[in-house]
């Protein structure tokens, strides 16, 4: 059984605890704001670029004259997986989600034969899959020093993987990041890049533009942008995600902590009770003694 000393000092870090988590409970709240707004702003463009991009693509994507960025390689031998998490922790399940979804993609390329290189955005999604994937590691784009994601880092992203892909160095690309939803859910997503694969291509009618230059030049011109823009639109998504774990995360620990001082302080005063009621007895036992 702790000694009373042993459950004072343990209340007294636990609240410590509390304070701290608290703190980042806050932070985090702040901070989500914020990066909601920004991948709430992102999207209506993120999805009309799609729709039109798809309209493109599917009037040019059977043709000879077609970019190979939307015809790819011809093959499906080679995938890169770009798996985007935090550089920081204590934000709940949100990175093992992510890595958890590019795991599974990954063993079933490899029970097909297939080769898979893995790019990591984030640092902790790169330790989570250094023991078993470590192998196929191709690179690692850090942003420890981004305080806020902006375009820049989407095109730093997107410019690495596109050299790659002058390079032959893969077939297929595919992004992992998590959507965000709301503060409690976050929707690990798997979105192919490369070849480019754009949604919504029914809501954008190519029959009433016409398109000077032609199309195939435009979609060569538009293309590495669709790319980035995707890139960054995972960027954003994964900001608020983060913040939103976190701060559901630590809105978990604050109450926890709360409950455990609680436990704490009644064992506390249960044992101090007990040595009182010792101490009486043995006083009352040696008056009697007398």
């Amino acid at each position: 059984m702790p000694s009373l000393k042993d459950l004072k000092n343990r209340i007294a870090s636990v609240k410590s605890t509390r304070k701290i988590t608290k703190a980042m409970q806050m932070v985090a709240a702040a901070k989500l704001r914020r990066a909601q707004d920004a991948a709430e702003a992102a999207r209506p463009y993120a999805e009309r670029f799609n729709a039109v991009m798809a309209g493109l693509a599917s009037s040019v994507g059977g043709s000879d004259g077609a970019p190979r960025l939307l015809a790819g390689t011809g093959k499906e031998d080679v995938h890169l997986l770009v798996v985007m998490t935090a550089e920081r922790g204590l934000c709940g399940g949100f990175n093992g989600s992510i890595v958890r979804k590019a795991r599974i993609r990954a063993s079933e390329l490899l029970a097909q034969g297939k080769t898979v290189k893995i790019l990591t955005v984030g640092k902790k999604g790169r330790e989570m899959l250094r023991r078993d994937y470590g192998k196929y590691f191709v690179g690692h784009i850090d942003l420890t020093d981004v305080k806020r994601v902006g375009y820049a880092n989407a095109q730093d992203i997107a410019r690495d993987v596109l050299g790659r892909f002058d390079a032959d160095e893969f077939d297929v690309a595919t992004i992992y990041y998590a959507r965000f939803q709301n503060v409690i859910t976050q929707i690990p997503t798997e979105q192919q890049i490369i070849p480019a694969h754009f949604e919504g291509g029914e809501e954008a009618d190519t029959a009433l533009y016409d398109y000077e230059p032609g199309e195939e030049e435009i979609l060569a011109d538009l293309l590495p942008r669709g790319v980035a823009t995707q890139i960054f639109a995972a960027l954003l998504e994964n900001a608020a995600s983060e913040q939103g774990a976190r701060m559901s995360a630590m809105d978990n620990a604050t109450r926890n902590a709360g409950e455990m001082i609680d436990k704490l302080t009644i064992e506390y005063n249960r044992s101090r009770q007990a040595v009182i009621t010792n101490e009486l007895i043995e006083i009352i036992s040696g008056a009697e003694a007398l």
